[in-house]
């Protein structure tokens, strides 16, 4: 079992940046797959970036080149540095986690595959 709290969520113009965090709880996290995920209002949630045990790192074409996701493995910390942030990134930004994936290059962007979740953090990019 893991807990993820997320935060750094907030309201910034086109351009700027934000970054994300994600607290995990117990003394597992380095054995943990971690991604973050986002959902805007009517829309489905997708997934933005992920990271192996490794710290192989796979990221959305849309925010490839701009978002950077890296684990604190000391610190049970999951971060999503984002820059050049668009308008059309506004959504609620979710952490999650899990112990068990058969192949991360085929299924990190999959979010059937994580059982954990955190509650989220509100992101809004205004233009």
């Amino acid at each position: 079992q893991v807990q993820l709290v997320e935060s750094g969520g907030g309201s910034v113009q086109a351009g700027g940046s934000l970054r994300l965090s994600c607290i995990a709880s117990g003394s597992t996290f380095s054995t943990y797959f971690m991604a973050w995920f986002r959902q805007a209002p009517g829309q489905k949630r997708e997934a933005v970036a992920a990271i192996g045990r490794a710290g192989l790192t796979i990221y959305a074409d849309s925010v490839k080149g701009r978002f950077t996701i890296s684990r604190d493995n000391a610190e049970n910390t999951l971060n999503l540095q984002m820059n050049s942030l668009k308008p059309e990134d506004t959504a609620m930004y979710y952490c999650a986690a899990d112990a068990l994936m058969p192949d991360f290059l085929r299924y990190g962007f999959d979010l059937t595959q994580y059982h954990y979740w955190g509650q989220g953090t509100q992101v809004t990019v205004s233009s």
